[in-house]
């Protein structure tokens, strides 16, 4: 199987077969193998409708159809967990990104030999001050903090050796971060195209502003887990075991500097009316909480974490 394509969605029944005969035009053409994989993240609509009918008549169409919304990411999992293709592709559902991408991505994965190419909106149809921009300040954080240069991280189409997909474990909210979390993998051959956009033919987007919001939110939980998801008792027990030092000695200091006074016959100087008592009392709480924190990150991350937070209804 030359090619698995992955494709969320969300309401959007009027885009499905267009899409599916473009893609399918696409790849005869190319003379390359190909399974789409539709994942119904919880629509409303006719969207599931309209995929069994496409299953009956062609199948290289698979589909899963989850209990409710739970966002893409989830859906990426789902997928990725049953893609054979030697490539996989993710896009979206809603015809801004163009099919006809799909063979130059594929050359540039097994020719190449890149791990992933992201695409790149350079020219974007969307809204410039609800899209445009937040999208532009979002990516130019994204590439500070992660070290990984692209473009454009929340393009939905991109291309991916299967060792990647079957790598990676998306969770939350990180399917932007894909490339980031292939490179703490170890997939270092990452690059970007630059693929056509255009406005949405049909129904509405189903992202606002607040995904940046969250996105930034997601890239300091990255940056965190990246550097410290496998040992917390570095971070924590280092930070944890500084701070009750530095209580100890504030607190010892405050009772040598006691035995100092009555050593020389002075009374009535109550340590507690000393504002470091609280400093140290507090300093070492915080340091001892958060050395806990550290021992419980250990010991939470040799258990087996179940990252499958979705129900899923039926698979065709």
């Amino acid at each position: 199987m030359n090619l698995s394509i992955v494709i969320p969605l969300l309401n959007e029944e009027d885009s499905l077969e267009e899409l599916f005969s473009r893609i399918d035009n696409v790849c005869k053409t190319s003379n390359l193998s190909y399974e789409i994989w539709f994942v119904d993240d919880g629509s409303t609509d006719l969207s599931w409708s309209i995929i069994e009918n496409l299953k009956v008549q062609y199948p290289q169409i698979h589909a899963i159809k989850f209990s409710r919304n739970y966002g893409k990411s989830q859906a990426l999992h789902a997928a990725f967990a049953r893609t054979n293709g030697d490539v996989v592709i993710t896009m979206d559902a809603d015809l801004q990104d163009f099919p006809e991408e799909i063979p130059e991505l594929y050359n540039m994965v097994i020719h190449d030999n890149y791990d992933i190419v992201s695409g790149w909106k350079k020219k974007r149809f969307d809204n410039v001050m609800t899209k445009n921009i937040p999208s532009k300040l979002f990516n130019a954080a994204a590439r500070k903090v992660s070290g990984v240069y692209l473009h454009d991280f929340n393009c939905g189409l991109k291309a991916y050796k299967r060792q990647v997909v079957k790598s990676v474990d998306v969770y939350g909210d990180m399917h932007r971060y894909i490339p980031v979390l292939a490179a703490n993998a170890g997939f270092r051959r990452i690059t970007e195209k630059e693929v056509q956009h255009q406005a949405r033919p049909y129904g509405t987007s189903k992202f606002g502003t607040e995904r940046f919001v969250r996105g930034f939110l997601d890239l300091v939980t990255l940056w965190f887990v990246s550097r410290f998801g496998g040992r917390p008792m570095h971070f924590f027990g280092a930070v944890g075991t500084l701070m009750f030092i530095f209580g100890f000695l504030s607190a010892l200091w405050l009772g040598l500097s006691k035995l100092i006074d009555v050593a020389r016959g002075i009374y009535g100087h109550l340590i507690t009316n000393n504002p470091w008592f609280y400093i140290a009392l507090t300093m070492m709480i915080m340091g001892t909480l958060l050395f806990v924190a550290g021992f419980l990150g250990e010991m939470i991350i040799r258990t087996n974490r179940e990252h499958k937070n979705y129900n899923i209804d039926e698979v065709i």
